[in-house]
Formats: structure tokens, C-alpha cells, sequence
């Protein structure tokens, strides 16, 4: 294992803490800030879960990265979008063979080669490795249920959380295939319950946005309909129990493949921060209060 990075600080005695954080494509760069306000507190899960860009963001908190390192990670590569197009390129299939392998599908990458273009050093090979215990959702596809990845490779398991229909190709693992965590479960706070004294949960999925007398455009449509089908099951799952701390930070503005917006999106959800760390203390003192 490696050890904890050098910007999370030491964790105090009280209350337990599990963190989940959802899926939303780019507007998932907010989970950032949740992640730099736990450093700040001095808060070190027990716990991860994590969606599509929420597990690929906990798999960095669960390897050791502190937020800083995670904003500064994610900054030198998305803030510049030549070395954003040479990762790219570098992922590019190795061959003819390998390009049309199943078949032609237009418009869809692969997405395991991608991830490993972009996915910092310090994220490990398998779940075995990580500090933290991190749990990762998918989508079975032909199975028709959810599916939640814990142990063994850690790269098959976030490109199949995040695996975006009509922008990236299933992702085979363990011989089945597996499509975007987020249709099954966007926000997976439902997987620590019981895991910790206090579960806390992103929730960036966001919501369409626009001139409603405009008819949105094809791909807008086409992922607008998503969220709103996402924003359904939250629903549902907080009717029947809710975290200790359910946050949204205004990500709807954003569209799922903004990431060079990072600037944007950092701006616009900086709040979040400050809202968490309060929320975390309103938690802190309730629980005391009630023991």
C-alpha cells in the first residue's frame, strides 16, 4: 500500500465518516472540493462509493491522493488541451485489428484504453491496493440489474462504471458487459449505510438546462433524458433512506464531456467546500447531541 499523501491531515478521534460520490461526467470535477474539505477537517473515510467520475475520483482518494494532489493532477492534464489531445492519441488502438474487434461502432471509444492514458500513477492495478476499501458501481447490461465492484482489477471496474452509452464501448469483465454505473445507481450512499457513524453524499448528476421554448439538440436530448432518469432513482432512494449529508453542488450549466471547463466548473461549485465543512458539523454536533 502506499502511504497517505502529504497534504491529508492526521485523523482525529470521533465519528466515523463514508463518502459517496456520483456520477456526472465533467461536472464530477466538483467532488474536488468535497474531497479538499475532508483533508482540511482532518477526515479520512472508513469507507468509498463511487459512480462513473465518482469512482474514478474515489479511487484517488482511496490510493492516497489528497485533494490537492487530485485538483493539481487533473488541472496539468485538463487545462491544457494539447496534452489532453496527445493522451488521446496515445490511446489510440494499436491496431486495424484492434480497432474494428466486434465490429465497427461509430462514435464509441474505448474506454479502459482511455482511462489508462489519463489515470494518475498512483492509482493501483487492483482493489487490494488501496488505503481505503472503495466500492464501484456498473450496469449490467444484459443482466438488467446493478452490479458492485470491490475486489480485482480496479481499471476494468471504473471504465465499466463510467462507460457512457454512444460515447464508449461496454466494457467486458468477468464475461459480461457492463455500461455506465449511473443508470442503476447514480449516488451510491445506499452501499456504506452501516459502514460508518456518518455518510456523506455528492450528488452531481445536475439537471437540463435551457430556453424552454428552444427544442434541446440531439445529443443534448439524449443526455438530458439520463439525468432526469438518474434524478428519478435518487428520488426514490431518499424516500426510503437518506444520507447524513446529501449535497449538490450547481453543476447543471455543465455538459458531461466539459472537462476542458475545469476552470469553469471549479469556479462555479468553490461553495461546496464551505458547505460541506459546515454540514459536517451540524452532523458532528446532532450525533453528539442524540448519544
Amino acid at each position: 500500500m502506499t502511504a497517505p499523501a502529504a497534504g491529508r491531515a492526521k485523523k482525529p478521534s470521533g465519528p466515523t465518516f463514508a463518502l459517496a460520490l456520483g456520477g456526472g461526467g465533467a461536472r464530477g470535477l466538483a467532488h474536488i472540493h468535497a474531497i479538499e474539505a475532508l483533508d482540511e477537517l482532518g477526515i479520512e473515510p472508513v469507507a468509498i462509493a463511487g459512480s462513473s467520475i465518482g469512482a474514478i475520483m474515489g479511487a484517488g482518494m482511496a490510493a492516497g491522493m489528497s485533494g490537492a494532489d487530485i485538483h493539481h493532477y487533473a488541472k496539468s492534464i485538463l487545462g491544457r488541451r494539447g496534452e489532453v489531445a496527445s493522451r488521446i492519441w496515445k490511446s489510440r488502438p494499436g491496431s486495424l485489428r484492434e480497432a474494428v474487434a466486434g465490429g465497427f461502432r461509430l462514435g464509441q471509444f474505448d474506454i479502459p484504453r482511455i482511462l489508462k492514458a489519463f489515470l494518475p500513477d498512483a492509482v493501483p492495478d487492483t482493489f487490494e491496493q488501496l488505503n481505503i476499501p472503495l466500492k464501484v458501481t456498473g450496469t449490467d447490461f444484459y443482466g438488467h440489474k446493478a452490479a458492485v465492484f470491490e475486489s480485482g482489477d480496479l481499471l476494468s471496474a471504473l471504465a465499466a462504471s463510467a462507460a457512457i452509452p454512444a460515447v464508449f464501448r461496454p466494457v467486458l469483465r468477468d464475461g459480461r458487459y457492463y455500461i455506465d454505473g449511473g443508470f442503476y445507481n447514480p449516488v451510491p450512499f445506499d452501499l456504506l449505510f452501516g459502514t460508518a457513524d456518518i455518510v456523506i453524499a455528492i450528488d452531481v448528476v445536475g439537471a437540463p438546462e435551457g430556453d424552454p421554448g428552444v427544442a434541446p439538440a440531439t445529443l443534448d436530448l439524449m443526455f438530458g433524458t439520463s439525468q432526469l432518469m438518474m434524478q428519478s432513482i435518487i428520488e426514490t432512494k431518499l424516500g426510503q433512506h437518506r444520507p447524513d449529508i446529501f449535497l449538490q453542488p450547481p453543476v447543471s450549466r455543465f455538459r458531461v464531456l466539459d472537462f476542458l471547463k475545469i476552470d469553469k466548473v471549479m469556479s462555479a461549485t468553490a461553495p461546496l467546500k464551505d458547505e460541506l465543512k459546515r454540514a459536517v458539523d451540524g452532523a458532528v454536533r446532532s450525533r453528539a447531541v442524540s448519544l
